[in-house]
C-alpha cells in the first residue's frame, strides 16, 4: 500500500493519494492537480478514483482537472446533486488494488458528507479512515454552512455519525482529516499529522459529551463565515472551468501601476507589516504571505485585477499557486522591482504609525484615541483585552465603519500584529486619516505586564 499526504500551507488542507498494486485514489484534490499525477508516475500507479468528502466551500476541488488528466472517475455524497461525477451511498465498496475502499455517510458538517474506510481485501478489519470534514484531531467539523435554523439539526446528525459510524469504530484505525491546524473548519483542531480513533476517544473532549450535550455545545461555537464560500460552493457544486496551467504572471512598471484606478484594480501588497508601515503605496491591500490564503478570500474581489507588491518579487508563483486555489484567475501582474521602484520615481507613498505597548497605554485614555481590538471574539474572552477597546473581527471591519470614528487615532492591536497591519490598509483604503498599528499585538501587551480586563470583570 502506498499512502501519500498532500499538504496546501496556509489552507491547512489535507489530500490523499491512495495506492495498491497498480492503481490509485485520490482523495479531495486541490486544483493544482500536477502533484498527484506526478506521485502516481513516480509509483507506476493509474489514478482510478477521485472522492469528495463533502462539497468543500474553503477552497476550489481539483476532481474535474484531474479527471480531464486522467480520465478516473469522480464521486460524492448523494444527499446533494453536483453537476458532474456520480453519487455513492453506504456500504459501496471500491477496490483498488489489494485494498478496498467503503463508503460511510456520516452528515453532519454537511448533509452530503461522506467518510472512507479502508480495508485489505477479504479482511473484516478496517485500517485507516478518512474523514473529511467530519472528525479532525481534537476536534468535530462546524455545522454553521446552511444558516442558524439549520444548526440544531445538523449537530444531531453530526453526533450520530461521529458515534454509530466512526467512534464505534476499533481504536487503532488510523484517522486522516481534510484538514490540519490553522483550518477555518475548525475551532479546536491539533496540530498532529494524523490521530487514531482510540486516541480520539480519549482526547477529544467532544467525543466524551452526551448528545444533548453535544449540541449544545456546537450550537454555541462561534465561527466567522469569509464571503468567498458562497463561491467557492458554486465552484465546487456546479464544476470549476477547467484551467490548465496557474495564471502567468506580467511585470508592471511603476509608471503603468501609477496610471492604474484603484478602482480598478487590486494593488495586494505581500510584505511584511512592518514593511508596509514604513511605506506603501496609496489604497493599497495589505495581505502578507503566509497570511494570503487565510484572508484572500475576506476582502480580494474576482473580477477585478490583482497587482502584487513586494521588495524582491521572489517565489511569487507560490503566491499565485495559492490564490489560484481560492479561485482567483484575475491575477495580473506584480510591481516591477518591487516596491523601492515606487519610491525611485518619486510617487507617492502612505506610511503607518506604529506605537509599543508601553505608547499605547500612555494614551489609550485621550479622547483622541479609539482603541480597536481586531482579534476574533473567542480569543478575546479567553485572552482578555486592553481596557476601553472596541472588538471588531479584522474580516468584518468593512461592515463595521459606524462603530469606527475616522475623526479619531485608531489604535489597532490583534494577537501579534499581523492581522493588525490587513485592518490599518482597510481603514486607510476608506480614507481614515490616522491609523497606528500596536507592534506586536496583545502577546506583546502581556509580555510587557500591562493591565488586562476580562468580560466577566466587567
Amino acid at each position: 500500500m502506498i499512502l501519500e499526504k498532500i499538504k496546501s500551507e496556509g489552507l491547512a488542507h489535507n489530500s490523499y493519494l491512495l495506492g495498491s498494486v497498480d492503481e490509485a485514489a485520490v482523495i479531495d484534490p486541490r486544483r493544482d492537480c500536477e502533484v498527484y499525477i506526478k506521485y502516481a508516475q513516480r509509483n507506476k500507479l493509474r489514478i482510478k478514483y477521485i472522492f469528495e468528502t463533502h462539497r468543500n466551500e474553503d477552497y476550489v476541488i481539483g476532481s474535474l482537472d484531474l479527471q480531464q488528466k486522467t480520465n478516473a472517475e469522480i464521486f460524492h455524497g448523494s444527499a446533494l446533486k453536483f453537476a458532474y461525477g456520480k453519487s455513492v451511498k453506504e456500504k459501496e465498496t471500491f477496490s483498488i488494488g489489494l485494498m478496498e475502499l467503503g463508503l460511510l455517510e456520516t452528515p453532519g458538517h454537511t448533509d452530503e458528507s461522506i467518510s472512507l474506510t479502508l480495508k485489505i481485501k477479504e479482511k473484516e478489519e478496517v485500517i485507516m479512515l478518512f474523514t473529511g470534514d467530519t472528525l479532525f484531531a481534537g476536534d468535530t467539523g462546524r455545522i454553521d454552512l446552511y444558516g442558524e435554523t439549520e444548526k440544531p439539526r445538523l449537530a444531531a446528525a453530526l453526533y450520530n455519525s461521529l458515534h454509530s459510524k466512526l467512534i464505534s469504530l476499533n481504536d487503532g484505525v488510523i484517522v486522516c482529516p481534510a484538514h490540519g491546524k490553522g483550518s477555518v473548519c475548525g475551532k479546536e483542531i491539533s496540530d498532529l499529522e494524523y490521530t487514531s480513533i482510540g486516541y480520539e476517544k480519549q482526547t477529544n473532549p467532544q467525543l466524551s459529551l452526551q448528545k444533548d450535550k453535544f449540541i449544545q455545545m456546537k450550537l454555541q461555537e462561534q465561527h466567522y463565515r469569509p464571503p468567498y464560500f458562497t463561491y467557492m460552493e458554486q465552484l465546487n457544486q456546479n464544476g470549476a472551468p477547467l484551467l490548465y496551467a496557474l495564471p502567468v504572471l506580467h511585470p508592471v512598471s511603476a509608471e503603468t501601476l501609477h496610471q492604474f484606478n484603484t478602482n480598478t484594480v487590486q494593488i495586494v501588497d505581500i510584505r511584511s507589516p512592518t514593511s508596509f508601515a514604513s511605506g506603501h503605496i496609496p489604497s493599497s491591500i495589505h495581505l502578507w504571505r503566509t497570511g494570503l490564503p487565510i484572508f484572500a478570500g475576506w476582502f480580494l474581489d474576482y473580477d477585478k485585477p490583482i497587482i502584487l507588491i513586494d521588495d524582491f518579487n521572489l517565489n511569487l508563483d507560490t503566491v499565485v499557486q495559492q490564490l489560484f486555489r481560492l479561485g482567483y484567475t484575475n491575477i495580473a501582474g506584480y510591481l516591477s522591482g518591487g516596491f523601492s521602484t515606487w519610491s525611485k520615481h518619486n510617487h507617492r507613498f502612505e506610511q503607518i504609525a506604529v506605537w509599543s505597548p508601553a505608547e499605547v497605554q500612555q494614551h489609550r485614555k485621550d479622547n483622541s484615541v479609539f482603541l480597536l481590538d481586531v482579534r476574533e471574539k473567542e480569543d478575546r474572552q479567553k485572552q482578555g483585552h486592553i481596557a476601553h477597546s472596541t472588538n471588531v473581527y479584522v474580516g468584518d471591519i468593512s461592515k463595521h465603519l459606524s462603530q469606527i470614528p475616522s475623526e479619531k487615532n485608531v489604535v489597532i492591536y490583534c494577537d501579534s500584529g499581523f492581522k493588525t497591519s490587513i485592518a490599518c490598509s482597510i481603514l486607510k483604503r476608506h480614507r481614515y486619516p490616522t491609523v497606528t498599528n500596536m507592534l506586536g499585538g496583545f502577546m506583546a501587551w502581556e509580555k510587557a505586564g500591562l493591565p488586562i480586563e476580562h468580560e466577566e470583570e466587567l
